[in-house]
C-alpha cells in the first residue's frame, strides 16, 4: 500500500535519484538527457501547483508526480501531470494510484480537464493506464518524440474531462 504526499524539499535527494535515470534514458520524457539536475528541479517542483511523493509502508519513496496547469490565463482549467515510478517499485499499481490521486487533486485544485502532451507511441504501458482511467487520445504528433534509441517516433495528446 502507497501513500501519496505533498513533496517538501528533503524529499528531493530521493526524487531526482528517481526521475534521473528516466530523463536520461531518453525515451518516455522531452527533456535532453544531460539536463542538469537544477534545471530539473525546476521543472519538477518550482514550476508545477504542486509536486507530490508516492511512500510505501517503510517510508521509502517509490513515485512522484507533479500537477500543474497545462496553459497559463484562458487555458489553466485544463490541468497536465508528470509521472515517474522508481525502477524497482514498477509494475506494482503505483502509477494508476498517483494517477487517481492526481485527479482528485486536480479537482480540488478546480481543475475542469487533465490532459497529457506528449504520451510516447512506444510507452504501452503508459497508454494502456492511461486508456484505462478513462483518458482518451484525440491526436497524435507524428514525429513528435525523438526517442534516444528508436528515433523518432509519433506522441499521443490524450485528455480526460474532470468530475468533481
Amino acid at each position: 500500500m502507497i501513500k501519496v504526499i505533498p513533496f517538501s524539499r528533503i524529499h528531493w535527494k530521493e526524487v531526482w535519484e528517481i526521475i534521473e535515470p528516466v530523463f536520461r534514458e531518453g525515451e518516455t520524457y522531452p527533456y535532453p538527457p544531460d539536463i542538469k539536475e537544477a534545471e530539473a528541479y525546476t521543472i519538477w517542483v518550482e514550476i508545477p501547483t504542486q509536486t507530490y511523493i508516492a511512500i510505501d509502508d517503510n517510508a521509502n519513496i517509490v513515485g512522484t508526480y507533479y500537477l500543474k496547469p497545462n496553459q497559463p490565463g484562458l487555458g489553466s482549467h485544463v490541468c497536465n501531470c508528470g509521472y515517474v515510478v522508481a525502477q524497482n517499485a514498477r509494475r506494482q499499481g503505483i502509477a494508476s494510484q498517483m494517477c487517481l490521486h492526481s485527479q482528485r487533486e486536480a479537482i480540488a485544485h478546480g481543475f475542469l480537464y487533465m490532459q497529457y502532451n506528449l504520451v510516447v507511441s512506444t510507452n504501452k504501458p503508459a497508454i494502456q493506464l492511461w486508456k484505462k482511467q478513462g483518458f482518451e487520445v484525440i491526436g497524435i504528433l507524428p514525429n513528435g518524440f525523438r526517442h534516444s534509441k528508436l528515433g523518432l517516433v509519433d506522441a499521443l495528446v490524450m485528455y480526460k474531462q474532470l468530475s468533481s
